[in-house]
Order: C-alpha cells, then sequence, then structure tokens
C-alpha cells in the first residue's frame, strides 16, 4: 500500500486544519494522509530494526502526543509530520497534530525572529513581542479546551513560532520537548541579548529540547539537550519509485526539453537558499555544456517573504528561456509527486543555502542517487561528505565548474549519487529517528534511558568541528 494523502478542499468535505487548529487527529475521525504498513518498511532498513522499534512502542502503549507546528503546508517540518504523525499511530501510539492560527502580521515578526536566530543584522521591537505575545495567547485560548480533553503525555512543539504555547498551556505531568530546527550558533543569540532574552524566557517552560546537530545546542539553556536529525519517509509520495511515464508527464506539463541536462533547484522561496547562486552558476556553466536550471518552490502561510521573493526571481529570468521558475501546486499528492519527478529528472541538483537547519530536499535528491552541489553550512555536512556524497563549493564559479564536470562525467555523477543514496539509508530514514523521539518519550514516562541514547558511534556535526 502506497502513502496517501487525500485533499480535504477538493473533495468537498472538510477544509484542514480546522479551526482549533487541528490537522490529524485519529480519535476524531480526521485522518488525511497514511503512510504504508510497517512490514513495507522491512526490505528497506531491515526487520531487526522494525522489531527494535515495535518493542520500543509497547513499552509506550496507551500514551498520547501531540505535534505542533506553524503551518500544515510548505517547509521540512510539515514534511516530516506528514508521515511521523500516521507512522507513530501505525505503531499504536497516538500522536495528534496541530498547526497554530497567525496573521501576516505575526508571520512577519516570526519570519524576523527566524531570520535573526541565523545571524541577520536586526532587533526585536518592543511592538513585536508584543504581536507574539498577544498572538500565542490567542491560541492559546483557542487550544485550551481541546487540550485539557485530549490531555497528552507529551508535547512536542516544532520551531519558535508556537514555542510560547507552553507557558499558557502544559498541564501537571506534561512534558513537553522543544525541536529546534534552526540553523542557529549560540554566539549568535549572545551578540543578540532582546533575542537571547526572549528566546530563553519561552524555553523555561519546557523539559528539554532538542537539536539537529551537536554543533546547534545552547548549552546555557537549563534543560535536557537530544540530538537527532530530520529524516524523510522512503516510501512518501515524495520519495517513492517513479514510472518513466509519470516523470515525462511532469516534465511535459511545465514544457521542459527531455534532451537537455536538466539541473534543479528545489524548496522555499527564501533569500537564505541560495537561489541567486545556483542561477549564475547555470549561467556560466552553459557556455560549456549544454544545459537548462528548474527552481521549484511553493509558498508556506507561515513565510510572507516567499511571494516577494519568487516574484523577484521570475523577473530576474525572465528574458532566460532555458530557466523554468515553477510555483508547485497547493495540493500536497500534486506538490509531492512534481517534486519527486523534477529530482528524478536531474542530472544535478543544486542547494547552495547560505543557512540551513537541515536541508531536507538535500536528502530527498540523495536519496534518489543525485549528485548534489551545496554550501559547507549548517548541517548540510551532516549529510554531505565532500566528494563522497556530494560537493561543497563557495562561490558560483566553483559551482559552475562542478556542474560542468559532472555533466562530462556521468559516471562519477552516478557513482557519488549511489553512494549519497546508502548514506541516507543508513542514517536518514523516518523508522530510525522516530525510534529517537521514542526513546526520549520512553525516558520521559518510564524514566528508562536506552542505551542507544547514551552511546552515538555516528558524529551529529561538522566534520571541521570534531576533536580528535
Amino acid at each position: 500500500m502506497k502513502s496517501k494523502i487525500k485533499n480535504f478542499v477538493e473533495e468537498g468535505r472538510r477544509k484542514l486544519p480546522l479551526e482549533d487548529g487541528t490537522v490529524y487527529s485519529r480519535r476524531r475521525g480526521i485522518q488525511p494522509f497514511s503512510v504504508s504498513p510497517l512490514q513495507d518498511y522491512i526490505p528497506i532498513v531491515g526487520e531487526e530494526k522494525i522489531e527494535k522499534l515495535e518493542k520500543l512502542a509497547r513499552k509506550l502503549k496507551g500514551i498520547r502526543i501531540m505535534e505542533v507546528n506553524s503551518t500544515m503546508v510548505g517547509g521540512g517540518v510539515a514534511e516530516m509530520l506528514y508521515s511521523q504523525v500516521p507512522f507513530l499511530n501505525e505503531l499504536g501510539i497516538e500522536d495528534e497534530w496541530k498547526v497554530m492560527h497567525g496573521t501576516e502580521a505575526f508571520y512577519w515578526v516570526t519570519k524576523n525572529i527566524h531570520n535573526l536566530l541565523q545571524g541577520k543584522k536586526g532587533t526585536l521591537t518592543p511592538e513585536m513581542v508584543r504581536r507574539y505575545y498577544r498572538t500565542l495567547k490567542e491560541n492559546a485560548d483557542i487550544y485550551a479546551k481541546g487540550h485539557e480533553r485530549y490531555k497528552p503525555d507529551m508535547v512536542i512543539v516544532h520551531d519558535p513560532q508556537p514555542l510560547g504555547l507552553a507557558r499558557y498551556l502544559k498541564g501537571k505531568n506534561e512534558k513537553w520537548l522543544w525541536r529546534f530546527h534552526i540553523d542557529v550558533e549560540g554566539d549568535t543569540l549572545e551578540a543578540n541579548p532582546v533575542l537571547w532574552q526572549f528566546i530563553t524566557f519561552w524555553t523555561s517552560f519546557y523539559d528539554a529540547v532538542m537539536f539537529s546537530g551537536a554543533h546547534y545546542v545552547v548549552d546555557s539553556w537549563p534543560l535536557r539537550k537530544y540530538i537527532s536529525p530530520p529524516f524523510i519517509d522512503p516510501l512518501s509520495i515524495k520519495n517513492k519509485e517513479l514510472k518513466p511515464d509519470e516523470i515525462t508527464k511532469v516534465l511535459e506539463k511545465y514544457g521542459i526539453d527531455q534532451s537537455i541536462p536538466l539541473l534543479v533547484q528545489i524548496g522555499r522561496f527564501d533569500p537564505w537558499k541560495g537561489i541567486d547562486t545556483t542561477i549564475k552558476a547555470y549561467k556560466i556553466a552553459r557556455k560549456e555544456e549544454r544545459c537548462q536550471l528548474v527552481v521549484a518552490g511553493n509558498m508556506a502561510s507561515d513565510d510572507p517573504e516567499g511571494e516577494r521573493i519568487f516574484n523577484h526571481v521570475c523577473e530576474e529570468t525572465r528574458s532566460d528561456s532555458g530557466i523554468h521558475v515553477i510555483r508547485l501546486p497547493d495540493d500536497l499528492a500534486v506538490n509531492a509527486l512534481e517534486v519527486n519527478a523534477l529530482q528524478r529528472a536531474a542530472r544535478v541538483i543544486l542547494q547552495p543555502s547560505t543557512k540551513e537547519g537541515f536541508g531536507l530536499v538535500i536528502t530527498e535528491a540523495m536519496w534518489k542517487g543525485k549528485p548534489v552541489i551545496t554550501r559547507e553550512v549548517g548541517a548540510i555536512p551532516i549529510q554531505v561528505r565532500a566528494g563522497e556524497t556530494g560537493f561543497f563549493i563557495t562561490s558560483a564559479k566553483k559551482a559552475a565548474r562542478r556542474i560542468v564536470y559532472l555533466l562530462r562525467n556521468p559516471e562519477e555523477a552516478e557513482s557519488v549519487g549511489r553512494e549519497a543514496h546508502e548514506y541516507v539509508k543508513e542514517h536518514f530514514l523516518m523508522p530510525d529517528r522516530v525510534a529517537d523521539y521514542l526513546r526520549v518519550a520512553n525516558y520521559f514516562i518510564n524514566d528508562e534511558l536506552d542505551r542507544d541514547s547514551i552511546i552515538s558511534y555516528h558524529p551529529w556535526f561538522k566534520l571541521s568541528q570534531r576533536r580528535s
């Protein structure tokens, strides 16, 4: 059985999220998406891992988990929750998903917080802080009755947008975990006292924080700290194998010539994604090798900056017929299928982000056996080992040289792609990483610390920051 995503809007049922923020709730019959049965993952990750996962889930039978984030469309967090939430329910653990409500003005505030955390110059004004307080309190009032009825044992809050909810909603015996996905460094926080005080105040209501890599850990926060990288679902619509005619259909839809080598960048239209570098690299590379470029992405409700950047990219590339700027459909299933097809059609994937919490689009491309050209920033070096599972660049010129090399040496591109696929298979697939969440829950609920949580032989941090 393949992963399914229903679109309630098109089916004329009920629009999601509901007024109370609910996206997924098995007890209420709201299950708009599903995952493949557990046994379908065995050929991919092995029977032993699935058996361990089921054993861990049995220890936690009867607990209730709540996931909260800022949007159900766009971005890596939503991408993971589409699979993680139904997967946990498949394991017999009740997990529900809510998203918060906010105005465009609120999301400009949280976008500013996001940019400040990633090192952009600026400040958090008193008016921004007041707007954040007001919106979080409004959302807490919306959630309150449902939260009291559900009585979750563990709440996982993703990123800064809904961070403040714990202050208003946390009940007795509930454990709250903040999942921090952003590319941040302690020095950046300490250099901005207002931002530091703001984030530290809200985190004080949590029991623990989970980071994507060791180099993101903020030592001075007095919380338990966990490290677990993000993941992909190998059987989702976005990552499953496609038939050639499925790929061709998508390429024809967007007028992409299959006889010309394709370069692809996919992701949010965001100032940190390095889209300008990709376009410059393409323009240099095409002078030596025939190629075309796709820059594709969609809008997220919590990112009001996306529309402006999309329009800017369209205007900058309007006169170049070799560049296809694609605004992907809002329909979740169609969006996922088209991303899959574009990535599988690509000869080279580019993602030269200047900041990146993790970069799931890189993980997706690696899973599909594609060579990725990117920058050595954020948690990307956790995935990409230079020259083995991908390539690092520091400028458009260097990216162009690597593009030309890969187009002229397809055997090398395929070899790197194979290594990349195996690396993702070993480290970044959903069953392994969901086990990390269950180990945290087991520690919270049963006071048991799995030995796999104590010793990890994989260094979840930049190669340059390892200690010998």
